[in-house]
């Protein structure tokens, strides 16, 4: 008899364990099977029987496992008699975990019973039996596991091997898969990808839909088995889900993802879902079935959606559109190292960028490579892809029209299919109250509150429509639709428009141009544009000096202040400025402490009283008090050329040499205005007011 009084003295250890969820929801009677070995323990002489059931839907391959773990440490403790199991696989399907049991239980003394037999793992015949069981436990699991994945895949290689379908797909039979016949739920899916060809971001599409109230179809499972649709306002995810999943371009693909395998803590742990990439997917059959776009379509937009990914580094994507002003974002990719362009805002109201690589920066710590500020190349990349677009510019005018349309269209259309839904969900819950015998209530009150509830939400449909009716914009007028057209005409009005946007022009730039490698060499920026389609145009823009940007004064205007500071003070020059109409570098009005700080900055010094004296220079004013002439009088012999002088512009005081005032020829000519009759009539005389 191997059972002694040693082994009842300590306790009895049944441990159950079934290996998934599924096993636990459908097979109760291994699980029962299992429970039961608790009595075979106490007919067999235990008092103090324990059930370990930590580990249900835990697998035994490997993955860790507290309810084996408690077990083993109950072991080594000197408190298990017998540990109680239907088979060896229950407790362990791969040789460690079973050999360091077997290992214990021989050390310590520990019975291992099941439904075959009581085994002493210090006898050395029960020991190799015990290796055994365990040695075609994991053998056996092995098998069919390849078993089943082989069925699995030879399945799939033929594009009938069908887990789950995704929404928008139904089954039809047990091999193939067709559309769905629900209209509502083809065209909300539709629209997924409509809106994605236009906005070309998967956050953007997500946050029109919600902002338009608009839901999409999603798949419930119910508790009884199969599922169901349900409507609600997307999230990120499903918007992705349905962009990226290659069913919708009528593909049939396995194997996307893997598993990968760890060890941690001295155990293997299986991490599930890493995607592979496309060339390495096991299965790819194109034109399987109908789908929503075609399998070109769907490359592009997986394009598209890679380069939108802002954080892959400084060599791969383009990133996504961001907000600002400056059109190059993204396109920028530096000639002297290959990284990309950053973009930097700086100023008052963050309108103010450049460009700037900071490869040698973070390769060897050395300055940026480049930098440059970015007015006049995006004014140049702007122009060279308008005029390249000429074009083409009336038809994308039409697109517009059109696209204005459909916009309107959309919403309208999907509340307009869930209306005609929820119209047919309240027909049914009536025609199933109508079928009721009215005197059992229990049913009837049921059905009547669905009912009910039913016309509700029909009511706040046609809430939803006629709200939308009330804000409907209007159609375009004909003069509106020919003021597109004559737009469209002349691309270049259209581009430099008021109402044209920062990011609908850094759409267009993308659309047509693949990336810009640039180069800054001898004081200019050199441009190589590469577009979508394969061509390359070479460009260059000189380069501002240090000191130049787009908030500098005018070059006339700087003139005019440095001649017009050794005339008069700050204040004059202010008025002055103003009254000619000239502006600051920001465009503001000239005041005292503007002059001031523009003759600070430009190394001006201020005007001092008497330095026109010191240099021999009068005013006009000053100049008819010395010739005794009155102001128009010499301002007319300025004008004649008799007397020299200067004016640097209209309003700025008249310069007179001394010297010239010294000139005999012009006091003659003073002398004679002053003797000389206002008219040639000899009865002329003046009259002497007392």
């Amino acid at each position: 008899m191997k059972i002694m009084v040693e082994h009842l003295a300590r306790g009895a250890f049944v441990y159950v364990r079934q290996s998934t969820a599924d096993q636990l929801a459908n097979n109760p009677e291994s699980r029962r099977r299992q429970y039961g070995l608790a009595e075979r323990a106490r007919a067999l002489g235990w008092t103090d029987v324990t059930v370990i059931d930590d580990d249900l839907g835990r697998s035994g391959s490997g993955i860790s496992r507290p309810g084996f773990e408690r077990l083993l440490a109950a072991i080594c403790e000197g408190r298990v008699g017998a540990v109680l199991a239907i088979e060896a696989s229950r407790l362990a399907r791969n040789g460690r975990d079973w050999h360091t049991l077997i290992e214990f239980c021989g050390l310590v003394g520990t019975l291992i019973i099941d439904e075959d037999g009581i085994y002493e793992p210090r006898h050395p015949n029960d020991r190799l039996l015990l290796g055994m069981k365990g040695t075609m436990s994991e053998l056996e699991l092995s098998i069919l596991r390849a078993r089943s994945i082989e069925a699995l895949k030879q399945k799939a290689r033929r594009g009938e091997l069908f887990l789950t379908v995704a929404v928008g797909y139904v089954k039809a039979g047990r091999d193939r898969i067709e559309k769905d016949a629900n209209l509502r739920v083809r065209e909300a899916i539709a629209l997924v990808f409509s809106r994605f060809a236009e906005m070309q971001s998967i956050r953007q599409v997500h946050l029109s839909l919600r902002s338009d109230g608009i839901v999409l179809p999603c798949v419930s499972y119910l508790r009884e088995g199969g599922h169901t649709i349900v409507w609600k306002l997307p999230v990120y995810n499903t918007v992705h889900h349905i962009l990226t999943n290659p069913i919708y371009a009528g593909t049939y693909v396995f194997g996307r993802t893997a598993s990968r395998v760890t060890i941690e803590n001295g155990r293997k742990r299986i991490v599930r879902g890493f995607r592979k990439e496309q060339s390495e997917w096991e299965v790819l059959l194109v034109d399987h079935h109908e789908g929503y776009l075609s399998w070109a379509e769907y490359q592009r937009n997986q394009r598209l959606i890679a380069d939108n990914a802002n954080g892959k580094g400084m060599m791969l994507a383009r990133g996504a559109l961001r907000r600002g002003e400056l059109l190059l974002g993204g396109l920028l990719r530096c000639g002297h190292c290959g990284r990309k362009l950053h973009v930097a805002y700086s100023g008052k109201n963050g309108n103010t960028g450049r460009y700037h690589c900071r490869g040698a920066q973070l390769n060897h710590g050395t300055d940026p490579c480049i930098s440059f500020g970015s007015l006049r190349i995006d004014l140049a990349v702007g122009a060279e892809v308008v005029r390249l677009l000429q074009p083409l510019g009336v038809e994308a005018a039409l697109q517009a029209i059109e696209a204005r349309q459909m916009e309107a269209d959309e919403r309208r259309r999907q509340i307009e299919l869930a209306l005609e839904q929820a119209r047919y969900e309240a027909a049914l819950a009536r025609r199933q109250y109508d079928a009721v015998d009215p005197d059992n209530r229990l049913v009837a009150g049921e059905l009547e509150r669905r009912w009910n509830a039913a016309l509700v939400i029909v009511q706040e449909r046609e809430a939803e429509l006629q709200a939308l009716g009330r804000h409907q914009p209007d159609a375009l007028s004909e003069d509106e639709r020919q003021a597109l057209l004559r737009m469209g005409a002349d691309l270049e009005a259209a581009w430099h428009h008021p109402a044209a946007t920062a990011a609908s022009r850094k759409r267009i730039l993308r659309a047509v141009l693949r990336e810009i490698v640039v180069r800054v060499e001898n004081e200019q920026i050199q441009l190589v544009m590469h577009w979508q389609g394969g061509d390359h145009t070479a460009l260059a823009v000189k380069k501002n000096r240090v000191g130049q940007h787009r908030w500098i004064v005018e070059p006339e205007t700087e003139a005019l202040i440095r001649h017009l500071a050794r005339l008069m003070p700050d204040k004059a020059i202010a008025s002055l400025l103003n009254r000619l109409g000239k502006k600051t570098g920001r465009l503001n009005g000239w005041t005292q402490s503007r002059v001031c700080s523009f003759r600070s900055k430009h190394s001006v010094a201020v005007y001092q009283e008497g330095e026109r004296a010191a240099r021999g220079e009068v005013t006009l004013n000053e100049a008819a008090d010395i010739l005794n002439l009155s102001p128009m009088t010499v301002l007319r012999m300025i004008r004649s050329g008799i007397l020299p002088a200067k004016q640097h512009c209209k309003g700025a005081p008249w310069v007179i040499s001394g010297e010239d005032l010294e000139n005999p020829d012009i006091g003659d000519r003073a002398n004679a205005s002053r003797k000389r009759p206002p008219t040639s009539n000899p009865d002329q005389q003046n009259l002497v007011f007392q």
